[in-house]
């Protein structure tokens, strides 16, 4: 229990920072990109952030709440299917369900991308 509480809180202080680095990255490509057109209004400035911002934030938040369930349900589908081959279909479809959550928040990203 100590180490799986070790390795969540180490995770934690590696990815979050890691996030705000890429929050800060992108706002600052999208600034940039504002910059560069003299045309642009306020308005506009601001929601292409927004909408930077919130596709950073659909694919970051999914890909962790993904690597969490399959840590937690891969390694119990691992021993149930140590104790009983025959579950092995529960147990892919239990994985394969949590991995679909990373896979509907990076097209959510790439759609809110597209708009920008």
């Amino acid at each position: 229990m100590k180490r799986k509480l070790l390795l969540f809180v180490l995770t934690t202080i590696v990815l979050v920072p890691l996030m705000g680095m890429a929050a800060a990255l992108t706002v600052q490509t999208v600034q940039d990109q504002v910059a560069q057109d003299q045309t642009a209004s306020n308005a506009v400035s601001f929601d292409r952030v927004a909408i930077a911002f919130a596709a950073m934030l659909s694919i970051s938040i999914p890909g962790l709440a993904a690597g969490l369930a399959i840590s937690s349900a891969g390694s119990a589908a691992i021993s149930a299917l140590a104790e009983k081959p025959e579950t092995f279909f529960r147990s892919f479809l239990i994985v394969a369900l949590a991995e679909a959550l990373a896979i509907y928040g990076l097209i959510m990203g790439i759609l809110l991308w597209l708009k920008l």
